[in-house]
């Protein structure tokens, strides 16, 4: 069994090999998308990523649980206490955009209560790391949660705001600011680059899991949109309504908004 700085180490490690090898598709025509499902599409770069990722991860033959986007879900995992949950690149339309707005999401849970959690966006260089009573870093830089009385900058969906779901809310914040990655956008609350992280549609474990964990370190919380916490390694994988993340004052207030 791996200490908890080696399965961090590891995870790093994972998120920046996986890193190179979206930057090497990133902006040219050298791969190939398909259609999961309606507007779900995955490319060629979100497979080699997750194949790099996995074979890092598992390199000492771990026995633990595995759940990624990317690949096909097995119920054996359900029998582990702890299991990696991956999104070998979030935001994957904004990668095929050439937006560079994508990371690539790792995180270890035990018990379903995520411990480690790793956001790496490769086209802007940031990693975002915690382990649980560690605390939360950015680019090695110990990090917190925004928690000043003021009006708050919201980092939100690209998609949800182009569908208008933000417009009735859009002046109870200082800025309403449409941001790809849901993962990224967890980093960026934790690291304080914003104060509040809200989505009104619901999200997969993999999308969340390591951003999770990132906003306890930086001393946060991440609700549903009924305030109930969240547990991960479920058979169920979809989170619903949505989700709210921020220090425990800014997500209580916005809940109380979204509620009325």
């Amino acid at each position: 069994m791996f200490s908890l700085e080696d399965n961090l180490a590891l995870a790093k490690k994972a998120a920046k090999k996986a890193g190179s090898v979206a930057m090497s598709f990133f902006q040219t025509s050298k791969y190939k998308i398909k259609d999961k499902s309606f507007n779900n599409p995955v490319t060629t770069a979100d497979h080699q990523a997750n194949k790099v990722i996995k074979d890092i991860l598992f390199q000492s033959n771990s026995s633990y649980g595995w759940l990624s986007e990317e690949t096909v879900d097995s119920d054996q995992r359900l029998a582990n206490d702890y299991a990696w949950i991956v999104d070998p690149i979030d935001g994957t339309k904004e990668f095929i955009e050439g937006v560079p707005q994508f990371s690539i999401s790792i995180a270890l849970v035990h018990l379903g209560e995520p411990i480690i959690g790793v956001i790496y966006n490769p086209s802007t260089n940031e990693l975002f790391s915690a382990s649980k009573n560690m605390g939360s870093f950015y680019n090695d830089e110990r990090v917190k949660c925004l928690d000043q009385n003021k009006e708050s900058i919201a980092l939100v969906s690209r998609s949800e705001v182009k569908r208008g779901l933000w417009d009735e809310y859009k002046n109870n914040f200082k800025d309403l600011r449409p941001i790809g990655s849901v993962a990224y956008k967890l980093g960026l609350i934790g690291a304080g680059k914003g104060d509040v992280f809200a989505t009104l549609r619901p999200k997969n474990e993999w999308d969340i899991c390591a951003g999770h964990c990132i906003i306890n370190e930086s001393g946060g919380v991440l609700f549903d949109l009924h305030g109930k916490s969240i547990k991960y390694n479920q058979k169920n994988t979809l989170i619903q309504p949505g989700l709210i993340a921020g220090s425990k004052n800014k997500v209580d207030s916005l809940l109380k908004i979204i509620n009325i």
